[in-house]
């Protein structure tokens, strides 16, 4: 084969390695997360602090792994409280479980809107990505975490 040749098949190889990292870069853009669980610990006039799990959805062919994640709730705009997940490690296609802790900073009043948001660092091969995140939980959830009435 002559060298000619040989650079074209180079050039269509990291195109296409190019569209496909892209590609699965969209794809791990789209995580998904639902909480599946919270357990309260404790209870003062400080605040709360709760056991809490989430599953985590990955829809690319990646695998992903991420160190401590710093998370926070926000109610109504304003932030109510923070924790941290686990390090954990997404496979491709696959659902993950991670477990974590919470702590609201006072007591929550009749919140209309609330939402956890975060970024996770994954790293991916050669590289690492940050990913944001942002979980709308349900009303029932949402009051569990700030104590609304």
């Amino acid at each position: 084969m002559n060298s000619s040749k040989k650079g074209g098949l180079v050039i269509l190889f990291i195109l296409g390695m190019s569209i496909f990292g892209y590609s699965q870069y969209a794809s791990a853009s789209q995580i998904g997360i639902s909480i599946t669980q919270s357990e309260l610990l404790s209870d003062s006039e400080k605040g709360s602090e709760y056991n809490i799990e989430l599953q985590f959805t990955n829809p690319s062919l990646l695998i992903l792994t991420s160190g401590t994640t710093e998370f926070f709730v926000i109610a109504d705009e304003q932030m109510v409280g923070k924790g941290q997940l686990e390090s954990f490690t997404l496979q491709p296609l696959d659902n993950t479980y991670v477990k974590g802790t919470f702590q609201t900073d006072a007591e929550g009043s009749n919140a209309q809107s609330v939402k956890i948001t975060g970024v996770t660092k994954y790293d991916v091969a050669f590289t690492s990505i940050e990913i944001p995140f942002v979980y709308y939980p349900t009303d029932e959830q949402a009051r569990e975490f700030i104590h609304q009435d």
